[in-house]
């Protein structure tokens, strides 16, 4: 997966199945003609397609390479047999498609109610989590892009974090420099997704 490439767009018929290894994808969505939204990410812990295992054919969601990186890609028609096969599989795409509808859903009430500091830090963890890595390049730019709201709310929010050590930022490049503590600023959403993930485990 490259950074930017787009794999599938609303009312698209599904092609393939993407199983990241490495890097993420966003999910956005397209309202009124107003600029796309963030509503979900993909990383190792799913999968792009998940409406195949439903029995839908078209893509409900706008998916761009967020971060660069390795993945698995599977044949739709090829997906749907080893789905069949495969109940243990089934079992487990059931249990991802749980995770997905809680972030989904999560991520409609965090767009609504909270601030742009929170979200941010949110976002920032659920990014973390999927690169693997404490560093990777950013724009205030794509931010404001990905959450919905104004640059300067960005800059504001990001610089914000930067004061309280929490990440360094320069010129694109960003490192979270303190894990628990942009944990503590980060809405409660961030939370309550680990807690989707987790239950599913049990």
């Amino acid at each position: 997966m490259i950074w930017a490439d787009v794999l599938c767009t609303p009312g698209e018929r599904t092609r393939y199945a993407y199983f990241p290894t490495e890097g993420f994808i966003s999910l956005l969505t397209l309202t009124d003609g107003s600029p796309e939204l963030e509503v979900g990410m993909v990383g190792h812990e799913g999968m792009l397609g998940v409406q195949l295992v439903l029995g839908v054919g078209m893509a409900p969601l706008r998916a761009v390479v967020q971060g660069s990186g390795m993945a698995w890609r599977i044949d739709a028609g090829a997906f749907r047999k080893e789905l069949k096969r495969s109940p243990t599989l089934q079992r487990v795409l059931n249990r991802y498609l749980y995770v997905l509808m809680a972030q989904l859903t999560i991520s409609a009430g965090c767009l609504r109610f909270h601030q742009i500091g929170p979200r941010l830090a949110r976002w920032l963890l659920m990014s973390q989590d999927r690169a693997h890595a404490d560093s990777f390049r950013v724009t205030h730019e794509f931010l404001a892009y990905m959450l919905g709201v104004r640059r300067v709310g960005i800059t504001v929010a990001a610089n914000a974090l930067q004061h309280s050590g929490l990440i360094a930022y320069h010129r694109g490049d960003l490192q979270v420099l303190d894990r628990r503590g942009l944990e503590v600023a980060a809405c409660g959403c961030y939370a309550a997704e680990q807690k989707a993930y987790i239950d599913t485990l049990r």
